[in-house]
């Protein structure tokens, strides 16, 4: 049985914490920052956890 690959993208976009929750980041963070209000643009910077569906799927991507 050969190995599983790291997904590299999956890798350089997604984090997994202590817990086992992956979080990722909101997408649209660079896209017109300027026009954006500062407190929209703090509000990027949180990462929130990944959507439970695909959980699964990302977790075999990332050889976890």
């Amino acid at each position: 049985m050969p190995k599983i690959k790291t997904h590299k993208g999956a890798k350089a976009r997604l984090d997994i914490t202590g817990t086992g929750k992956i979080m990722r980041v909101k997408i649209g963070k660079s896209h017109f920052r300027r026009n954006k209000p500062k407190r929209v643009t703090r509000l990027y910077d949180e990462k929130i956890p990944l959507n439970p569906t695909a959980r699964k799927r990302v977790r075999r991507m990332l050889g976890v």
